[in-house]
């Protein structure tokens, strides 16, 4: 933002000379030229590279203009030869995993993937609508990129988004969820945690094995990486 010229004229003689801090040659007005306002800086700098002796299980790599995530690495030195970086990545979009290495020291893209946080607020024929609470921003994911998370998905809910390049390529859900039992058989008086497994349908279409003590209208706790039962909420 550029803001226009401003001129000010200030009244010498209504300061004491001893406050004075013009010559007796000054002119009794002084022009202000140039007053401008600059724009704050970026809440933070994005790095766009890195060394392969810098990688670490959980960074974010650029490959083949793919973004790729580290799940293991290894530095290796041999007794002949340049030393080298072994690594096992997982492809963001596609899911599959690769083995690739790097030379020690090597210069790699860094991607430029970070999470924000939306909340799951409906869904609007096949497509899964997530908004962003303080700018009210929409952002819509079909189907197929929800996948069977969908099945997992209660309005209200929120969510990890993980973007690359101004496009969302993942859905991170909560570990732990807390749903609804809709419906499933009665529990009979006596069963324990023990006595046995019976499926249960969940608020959110979801069915899961529980504990044959748990009723219709209980709240249960869900680890969403396994879909298996917790506990009761």
């Amino acid at each position: 933002m550029v803001a226009g010229t401003a001129t000010f004229k200030l009244n010498l003689s209504a300061f004491p000379s001893s406050m004075s801090i013009f010559s007796a040659s000054s002119s009794s007005s002084l022009s202000l030229l140039s007053m401008r306002t600059f724009s704050s800086k970026p809440r933070f700098l994005k790095i766009f590279a890195l060394s392969s002796n810098d990688i670490k299980v959980g960074s974010s790599l650029e490959v083949d203009g793919a973004p790729w995530r580290v799940l293991e690495f290894l530095h290796v030195k041999p007794g002949k030869g340049a030393a080298f970086v072994r690594t096992k990545l997982k492809n963001y979009i596609t899911g599959n995993t690769v083995e690739k290495t790097f030379r020690a020291g090597s210069s790699i893209d860094e991607a430029d993937v970070f999470k924000e946080t939306k909340q799951f607020t409906y869904k609007d024929g096949s497509q899964f609508v997530f908004m962003d609470l303080s700018t009210y921003e929409e952002f819509r994911l079909g189907e197929s990129e929800i996948g069977d998370r969908a099945k997992w998905l209660k309005e209200g809910m929120d969510c990890n988004l993980l973007l690359w390049n101004g496009k969302v390529i993942d859905v991170e859900l909560p570990i732990t969820l807390k749903l609804t039992v809709v419906d499933v058989d009665p529990g009979v008086k006596g069963d324990t945690a023990q006595g046995g497994s019976k499926p249960a349908t969940l608020d959110t279409g979801a069915v899961v094995n529980v504990p044959l003590f748990v009723n219709v209208g209980d709240e249960i706790l869900v680890d969403s990486r396994t879909g298996q039962y917790m506990s009761r909420a």
